[in-house]
C-alpha cells in the first residue's frame, strides 16, 4: 500500500513538472504571474 502511494506521488510530481516545463516553453509565465498579482490585489482590496 505504501509503495503504491509513493509511486502515485512520483508520477503526479513528474506530470506536474512536465506541464510546468511546457508552460514555460510556450512563454506563459508573465500572463499567469499577472493574473496571480491581480487576484491577490483584489483579495486585499487594492485592485
Amino acid at each position: 500500500m505504501n509503495k503504491n502511494k509513493n509511486y502515485f506521488r512520483i508520477v503526479i510530481l513528474a506530470i506536474a513538472i512536465c506541464l510546468m516545463i511546457a508552460g514555460i516553453s510556450r512563454g506563459e509565465i508573465m500572463p499567469v504571474l499577472m493574473k496571480a498579482i491581480n487576484i491577490c490585489l483584489e483579495c486585499i482590496g487594492l485592485g
